[in-house]
């Protein structure tokens, strides 16, 4: 047997999320792979049982260094704007820091193995999340709303934002940079829109 080289490993994940990032999962491949980061096929079935091995293992470390990045200093008992403020941020961070994974996590979400990650993801966030909005209802600090709404309120705005920071452009803007002070003002409609 073959004995791991955590230089290779590294190359071979860096290399499958550029590659699924610039081509999609259906133009990704073990053979492809293995040329772009110059090792041969059979070193990848080293680290991974299968092209779906590998696109879940990646899928669920990227997923889960997004949560923690998520959950830093986060305290789901905070008040709701405390609390809120904590999670734009955070993500805000980890989006503009880690932009090909996120872009690789785009890719992810429209196939059938976002079910998977998401499945492994779901229980923590849920109980931290769950706990943080049920606290926020509790204290008259959150209209209560079916999920979808909530999430689509609370984070779609952030989530334009970062778009059009990563496109460096908006709709009507040729140059755009997302800033802590627009990221504010944005988050204050978000807390108006969402108190009781």
């Amino acid at each position: 047997m073959r004995v791991r080289d955590e230089n290779k490993e590294k190359a071979i994940r860096e290399k499958a999320i550029a590659m699924i990032v610039r081509e999609g999962l259906d133009g990704f491949g073990v053979n492809k792979l293995a040329k772009a980061a110059g090792v041969s096929p059979a070193t990848i079935y080293i680290y991974y049982k299968d092209r779906d091995d590998l696109i879940l293992q990646i899928g669920q470390e990227i997923a889960t260094d997004l949560m923690a990045h998520s959950l830093a200093n986060f305290d789901p008992d905070a008040h709701f704007a405390e609390g809120l403020k904590r999670q734009w941020i955070n993500r805000a961070a980890y989006f503009m820091q880690h932009p090909v994974e996120v872009a690789f996590i785009e890719q992810i979400r429209y196939s059938h193995y976002n079910e998977k990650i998401h499945a492994l993801m779901k229980e923590r966030f849920s109980e931290i999340m769950g706990r943080f909005v049920n606290n926020a209802i509790e204290r008259k600090e959150l209209v209560q709303l079916p999920f979808e709404v909530f999430w689509s309120v609370a984070y779609a705005p952030l989530y334009q934002l970062i778009k059009f920071h990563t496109q460096g452009q908006s709709y009507v803007n040729k140059h755009f940079e997302i800033s802590h002070e627009v990221m504010m003002q944005t988050l204050q409609l978000v807390l108006k829109a969402l108190k009781p």
